[in-house]
């Protein structure tokens, strides 16, 4: 089952424009995952961020595991790349972290809804209880500096650009309204204008055939005489 779910997810976001997917060795358990940050107004604006994700053969039922290929200088990564999200621990109420079962995974989540809660926080980081203390800490104390090094983990992570990949952008992701709608909306008006004219009515004009007293013709002729 967990093989069928997965090539599903797979060919789902082998569409998408934010992640490109490809599998490591031909191995529908192995993915390799490159996150593209298209928020303009994001930090990692541009990066390519390569990672490993590794399914387990209880998946839904069980997490993957997700480790950055660069270790990025951020407060829920650790220095191995490894990345510390609620998302991806174990089904359940965990007492010592305080998170709930809702916080966790389930096999509801879909990796698609991982990759999303990735790219969330990485511009959102969770400092309360830091993978990488140091980045907490500059984060909080030095956010010039911080950002800085995010600067350079940005153009650092171009290198793993796979060759021939065309990097999308906020620019040529943007929806644009396409001329075939813009000439339906020209043809509708046009329509409008024909059918709607805004003259005298079909009263006004039989009114005006009888005469202008609004008499029919007979009670005309009487007046005349």
């Amino acid at each position: 089952m967990a093989e069928r779910i997965l090539m599903n997810e797979y060919k789902s976001l082998a569409q998408e424009k934010w992640v490109n997917v490809e599998l490591k060795n031909d191995d529908i358990f192995t993915w390799n995952v490159g996150l593209i940050i298209l928020n303009p107004d994001s930090l990692y604006y541009g990066g390519y961020f390569l990672a490993t994700m590794t399914f387990p053969s209880k998946y839904p039922y069980a997490p993957p595991t997700f480790q950055f290929a660069r270790p990025l200088y951020h407060p829920n990564v650790y220095p191995n790349g490894n990345l510390c999200i609620s998302i991806l621990h174990a089904p359940g109420d965990d007492e010592m972290s305080g998170e709930s079962a809702g916080e966790r995974w389930s096999p509801a989540q879909r990796v698609e809804s991982v990759l999303i809660s990735i790219i969330s926080l990485l511009d959102d980081a969770e400092c309360s209880s830091p993978a990488n203390v140091d980045a907490g800490v500059m984060l909080r104390k030095d956010f010039a500096g911080y950002k800085k090094r995010v600067q350079a983990d940005v153009e650092k992570s171009k290198a793993d650009i796979p060759a021939g990949f065309v990097m999308p952008t906020h620019e040529s992701t943007s929806a644009k309204p396409s001329a075939e709608v813009k000439n339906d909306d020209r043809e509708f008006w046009v329509d409008s204008d024909e059918e709607d004219d805004f003259g005298g009515s079909d009263t006004d004009e039989e009114m005006d055939e009888d005469g202008d007293d609004g008499l029919p013709d007979d009670e005309d002729q009487e007046e005349e005489d």
